[in-house]
């Protein structure tokens, strides 16, 4: 069946599997990392904003600008100005190990924003009573924050880890690897158009299997 309505991608299934390992990598690494930089970026957005518990003016401003600036920039040309940094901190510029350190950098600001979101919906009572018993910062953002949040920052892990799939198959524009890259290589640049169309259904597989996950676990944890 494969061999009749995809013959491409039959003749060429070692490097289409190798495709689909390598944009899951890519999706699990910098999710990774783009969550544990996000979640401190938008909990010190939260924190230091003019009516937070420990406003600072100065903090606020400098992360929202770099925020600002960061998502303002299309991904495909932050991909390339990064081309020098990214080789001086991962070796290479190209395949996996080279597009980890751009799709951190081009999801932060975006998964920042969400962060920050999902944050500032708690219940203002509930910091104030937090305060008001005494506890700290700390604690009031771990065990207010943080822990009433949790459904709505799971919403919205879901919603970016979705929009980090599609950056995934950008970085495969310019080598990156993954199935962009071989979306590009097989099926655009050899004119096959099954591979092509292979390609977005396993994305589109990957996308729902994500979006499932994020609800089932949404819903938990709501409850």
């Amino acid at each position: 069946m494969l061999s009749k309505y995809f013959p491409n991608v039959a003749s060429n299934w070692t490097a289409f599997t190798q495709s689909i390992i390598e944009t899951l990598e890519m999706v699990v690494i910098s999710g990774i990392i783009a969550f544990v930089i996000s979640l401190f970026l938008g909990i010190l957005l939260v924190v230091t904003q003019p009516d937070g518990i420990a406003p600072n003016r100065v903090v606020w401003n400098i992360v929202d600008k770099l925020i600002n600036l960061f998502r303002s920039i299309p991904f495909i040309i932050l991909i390339v100005a990064l081309i020098p940094l990214t080789t001086a901190i991962s070796g290479t510029a190209i395949g996996v190990k080279g597009t980890i350190f751009p799709l951190v950098i081009g999801i932060t600001p975006f998964f920042a924003r969400q962060v920050e979101s999902a944050l500032n919906d708690t219940d203002d009572g509930l910091i104030e009573t937090g305060e008001a018993i005494g506890l700290t910062n700390l604690q009031i953002i771990r065990a207010i924050y943080l822990h009433e949040s949790v459904a709505g920052l799971t919403r919205m892990t879901t919603t970016t880890i979705v929009s980090l799939v599609g950056l995934t198959a950008i970085v495969g524009v310019v080598g990156g690897g993954g199935l962009g890259n071989f979306a590009i290589q097989y099926g655009y640049q050899q004119n096959q158009f099954d591979v092509t169309l292979a390609c977005i259904i396993v994305l589109l597989i990957i996308v729902t299997i994500v979006q499932i996950l994020g609800t089932l676990i949404s819903e938990i944890l709501s409850h």
